[in-house]
């Protein structure tokens, strides 16, 4: 399968034949040629494959009334004791919400509710737990806000519970592959999604992870996954896409997937990025503390910024929104 990576540009003045992504800012006269049987080569637009260039250039819908035209900032908390970067921070469901407030005021347009840790070598919590963590957070965020709120879960029991308390999106990091009734409720419930890409679960995804070409396998999971719920009926329009920085992957495998974050605009779906506190960023900026690695951060995620990925979740929130404002403003 052949796959094509845009090779994106900014700027109002554009060469004629110049083709914009995703309705976006930013445009592509050129794009680089993937297969797994070839060199990778670099062709002029025209000669993308045409089904290609239409889900490169097609509009991209808003998710959660936010249109897709520019950078949006989903701030994370995380209800749990374990979390890598702020486990017992935000376990209190008062601090949980004033920290979740606090990130609203900051500039945060989606908060992500998590109630179990997916760090690596983390254990499944029962749904009855994550959803005592959850449910108090989400309403006392819905009785203050109506900012767009999206829950961290792989079981459809804790879904619908969120859903009853103001949820608005589910953000499944197993891509929908943990819980087999979590997709079919989301489509009749007409939930918007985010798909993360994942090698193994928690608990062993670092304990191996191997991929024969990891820029076109994530590619083709994410694809086939996409492609699945919406056979289970939720449109491509509903559908948020996420590479899975550091579920699965070796500190080479995130640089790749990174540097080239652009090939999965041909998903034809907003491409939602976390990378914030990670720990492949302590490990190239030798910065062992977590709660330390906020440039780092900032730093990849607008780097992925210019190559027109849509969302950024971070825990960082003010951090994140005064740089993306300066580096709006400069462009």
């Amino acid at each position: 399968m052949i796959r094509f990576r845009p090779l994106l540009q900014h700027g109002p003045a554009r060469p004629e034949g110049a083709r914009l992504l995703g309705g976006g800012p930013l445009w592509f006269t050129h794009a680089e040629r993937l297969s797994r049987d070839a060199q990778p080569t670099v062709v002029p637009a025209d000669a993308v494959d045409p089904g290609a260039l239409a889900r490169l250039t097609a509009v991209r819908p808003p998710v959660l009334n936010l249109s897709m035209n520019r950078p949006r900032i989903m701030g994370i908390v995380n209800v749990t004791p374990d979390s890598f970067s702020d486990g017992g921070v935000h376990l209190d469901p008062q601090a949980a919400i004033a920290g979740a407030l606090d990130m609203v005021a900051a500039g945060a347009e989606i908060l992500d509710i998590g109630g179990e840790s997916t760090r690596p070598g983390s254990a499944t919590v029962p749904a009855e737990e994550e959803i005592a963590r959850i449910l108090p957070v989400i309403e006392g965020i819905r009785a203050a806000s109506r900012i767009a709120i999206s829950v961290d879960t792989r079981k459809t029991a804790v879904a619908r519970a969120a859903l009853a308390a103001g949820a608005d999106l589910i953000n499944d990091v197993s891509g929908f592959s943990h819980d087999a009734t979590l997709a079919p409720f989301c489509a009749q419930h007409g939930l918007p999604v985010c798909v993360m890409h994942a090698q193994g679960d928690p608990e062993t995804m670092q304990a191996a992870p191997r991929y024969d070409d990891v820029l076109l396998d994530v590619y083709d999971h994410l694809e086939a996954r996409l492609s699945a719920l919406e056979a289970q009926g939720i449109p491509r329009a509903r559908i948020l896409a996420d590479p899975g920085i550091g579920f699965g992957k070796t500190l080479d495998h995130n640089l790749a997937l990174l540097k080239d974050i652009a090939l999965f605009h041909g998903l034809g779906a907003p491409i939602l990025l976390g990378v914030s506190r990670k720990r492949f960023i302590g490990t190239l900026s030798d910065e062992p503390k977590a709660d330390r690695r906020a440039p780092g951060s900032i730093a990849v995620g607008l780097a992925a910024l210019a190559q027109g990925v849509q969302i950024l979740r971070v825990h960082d929130v003010r951090e994140t929104v005064q740089a993306v404002r300066l580096w709006e403003a400069v462009r």
